[in-house]
């Protein structure tokens, strides 16, 4: 019903540096896109602009291709679902539900049917007659949802709405979000989070956004992308450590050598030589590098002879113990700290020696500027 584009936007707050800076961005009608970042990076910012609840400093923002910079929010079609909530507490839930038709006027019969509809959708029809004290929070958050459901707007905006909840409701929850975006397939969908198990699960579409000093020097967004774009193929040392929990392995180290199958990279104070598939014709030989291994990509194995990958030998710090898995904690020279992915009923602990393959195909080489050298293996295809 209504795509959403913004170009070259911008939004300072009197005479200090962007909050906001060069932002490019499309989102397609139907899409789920989720505003990603660490606090203070300006996702919700981002989304109240969208709303019409901030101003633009710079740049341009349309909706359903109509330039929307100086109209008002009740006039832009967006409904918006906030952390708080933000329910009257001495209306029902159906007044609540209902009040944004109230205040247009729709008449009393449409008001009836289009509430009872969404209460159906959010199986709140138990509830209609409660006040929010008498709800849970999951409720309350479904109530919220709902007084944008019956608005049928054409994007619908959401500023952390799981952020209240525990756990097990965030969970749910989420659930119920990704649902109603397939029942309500028309309906575009931004949705601001910092948490990165929401943004892979409901995303089409990932903007991940930079703080502080990086949203200077290089503009507010880091990478717009697929759930499993960002994953397997980040653009940058910052990236990389943002998307993947527990974060991806940094490990210090040096061009070795440059060849037609990738790069050498001799990594510091172990010496230990990996190679990895990337285009290495910028880089030099002696030149820093950081060399990047997700916890989930190493490999136990019982020898450290092999032939045709690296292979680190560690010694075991700490093993976290999940249930299915476990998180085996390694000590690296110079401070670091390796960490590997293991089954849950591993027999490894503290002071044992562990073998480490390195499988190449998982491998990721940051020079000094920080961003990702490009891959030499084939791109698949992230939906």
């Amino acid at each position: 019903m209504a795509s959403i584009s913004l170009r070259g936007v911008q939004k300072a707050y009197g005479d200090g540096a962007p909050v906001i800076r060069d932002v490019d961005l499309e989102i397609g009608e139907n899409e789920f896109c989720v505003f990603l970042g660490p606090s203070g990076c300006g996702k919700s910012t981002l989304l109240r602009m969208i709303a019409g609840l901030e101003d633009l400093t710079d740049g341009d923002l349309s909706i359903g291709g109509k330039i929307m910079n100086d109209v008002p929010a009740a006039q832009r079609g967006v409904a918006m679902v906030f952390q708080s909530y933000a329910l009257f507490p001495h209306m029902t839930v159906f007044e609540n539900m209902a009040f944004g038709l109230k205040l247009a006027k729709t008449p009393k019969e449409e008001i009836d049917r289009k509430v009872r509809e969404a209460a159906r959708i959010l199986q709140l029809e138990a509830l209609l007659e409660r006040r929010p004290k008498a709800l849970s929070g999951g409720q309350r958050q479904r109530v919220a949802i709902g007084r944008a459901i019956v608005r049928q707007p054409g994007v619908f905006l959401f500023d952390e709405p799981l952020s209240n909840l525990d756990a097990t409701l965030r969970g749910q929850t989420r659930i119920e979000i990704a649902r109603l975006h397939k029942q309500f397939a028309k309906a575009s969908v931004v949705y601001v989070t910092h948490d990165q198990i929401e943004a892979m699960t409901l995303a089409d579409k990932i903007v991940l956004l930079h703080a502080g000093k990086d949203t200077e020097r290089y503009g507010s967004i880091a990478q717009i992308g697929a759930p499993l774009e960002l994953y397997h193929r980040p653009k940058s040392r910052f990236v990389a450590g943002f998307i993947g929990s527990p974060r991806m392995n940094f490990l210090p180290g040096r061009v070795a050598s440059v060849d037609a199958q990738g790069v050498i990279v001799t990594l510091d104070t172990t010496l230990e030589n990996v190679r990895v598939p990337v285009d290495g014709a910028a880089l030099e030989v002696a030149q820093p590098v950081t060399l990047g291994v997700r916890p989930e990509h190493l490999e136990f194995i019982d020898t450290s002879s092999l032939q045709d990958e690296a292979v680190l030998t560690r010694t075991v710090s700490l093993v976290e113990q999940l249930g299915e898995h476990s998180y085996v904690h390694l000590d690296q020279p110079g401070g670091f700290t390796l960490i590997a992915k293991a089954p849950g009923d591993t027999h490894l602990a503290p002071g044992d020696r562990a073998h480490l393959r390195v499988p190449r195909h998982a491998t990721h080489l940051f020079p000094e500027d920080g961003f990702a050298a490009a891959s030499l293996e084939s791109v698949e295809h992230y939906a």
